[in-house]
């Protein structure tokens, strides 16, 4: 959406580059944002008032997939002050502290209007509203959502139900999803020792935010270099933790949450020490095998999305986990596509043969 408003950095041609290539290699899903409070090329600039042209680049984004056949994910607030996020909407309403992002009756309004402006929107390009668009995939409610309040827990789950909530009383045909990393909280403490560090600090609950009615499929994130002490690489914790990290994940959606599993995020950065493409490629493929494991044997985990997708032309957006199509033997693009005629090739198709940021 901001590439396509952003006349600076490229504006629509990267965009329609992006998704060529991605069609290119199999790709079918998308995940972006729906959302922008920033300083930069704002889509929402105070509660309720929002930039038509940035507005008409994200009826672009949308026009654009549909063409090469690629379905999105839009997400419609960031819980990072990146894009403004919710500490924006707090902002507006007055106040300073983060977490009533989730409890101030007034900042809950502002993120209600921003959602039903956006699932109501009238594509100028398609003529058609968001809501009514077979393009769109799912709608996430926020992006990596945390809450740090003592009770947090209790805070973000009636959040997430509030919203969702409301959300299917507008737009009761596409699916939805929370946004969540995959964290495990209080209400399975027993599984807590698959977070990074054991720690239980986010406020998010992978299975009881997941269980709500009207949420429709999991999502978790995964960032070993993060996540993981940068020492541990050498010893072979940052593998073991994959491993353990997504196969508790499938193993819940198989038996107890009983939805689909999505790995929304997961990626390498050549910002990080020792990057190297063969790393980063051993990461996916190390991913992509989880994934076609679980989808063959019809299992919960059927698609996944690295962060992020780009071309040569990344302006502000670069942050160092950018994948680039470059052909050859040896690319993270011929991985990409091998991954994805697997999946599509399956007798009983996934929910996703394959997506990208």
């Amino acid at each position: 959406m901001t590439t396509a408003a952003d006349t600076v950095y490229g504006g629509r041609p990267p965009v329609t580059a992006a998704l060529r290539q991605a069609s290119a290699v199999g790709m079918n899903v998308a995940r972006v944002w729906g959302f922008n409070e920033g300083e930069y090329l704002p889509l929402q600039i105070s509660p309720g008032s929002y930039s038509e042209d940035v507005f008409k680049g994200l009826d672009f984004v949308v026009y654009e997939a549909g063409r090469f056949k690629i379905k999105l994910i839009i997400s419609l607030v960031n819980n990072y002050e990146d894009y403004g996020g919710r500490q924006k909407y707090v902002e507006w309403a007055g106040l300073n502290e983060p977490d009533e992002f989730y409890t101030n009756s007034a900042v809950k309004q502002f993120y209600k209007n921003h959602v039903k402006t956006v699932l109501t929107r009238k594509n100028t390009i398609t003529g058609r509203s968001y809501k009514d668009d077979p393009t769109i995939f799912s709608w996430e409610l926020i992006n990596e959502p945390r809450c740090y309040a003592s009770n947090g827990s209790t805070i973000l789950q009636n959040w997430v139900k509030e919203m969702a909530t409301y959300v299917k009383s507008i737009d009761s045909d596409h699916l939805l999803e929370i946004g969540l990393e995959g964290f495990y909280g209080e209400s399975n403490p027993e599984r807590t020792v698959y977070n990074p560090g054991g720690a239980v600090s986010t406020g998010t609950d992978f299975i009881s935010n997941n269980q709500i009615p009207e949420i429709d499929f999991a999502t978790i994130h995964i960032y070993p270099d993060i996540w993981v002490p940068l020492q541990s690489s050498r010893t072979g914790e940052q593998d073991t933790f994959v491993d353990r990290w997504i196969g508790a994940h499938i193993e819940d959606c198989d038996n107890i949450i009983k939805k689909p599993l999505l790995i929304a995020e997961f990626g390498k950065s050549s910002k990080v020490p020792g990057f190297s493409l063969e790393k980063r490629n051993k990461f996916f493929k190390k991913v992509y095998d989880v994934i076609y494991s679980s989808a063959r044997t019809g299992g919960s985990c059927t698609g996944g999305v690295f962060w992020q997708l780009t071309t040569n032309r990344t302006g502000l957006l670069g942050d160092g986990y950018e994948v680039f199509m470059h052909e050859g033997p040896n690319t993270t693009a011929r991985l990409i596509a091998e991954q994805s005629s697997k999946l599509r090739n399956l007798k009983y198709g996934p929910l996703v043969t394959h997506s990208a940021e």
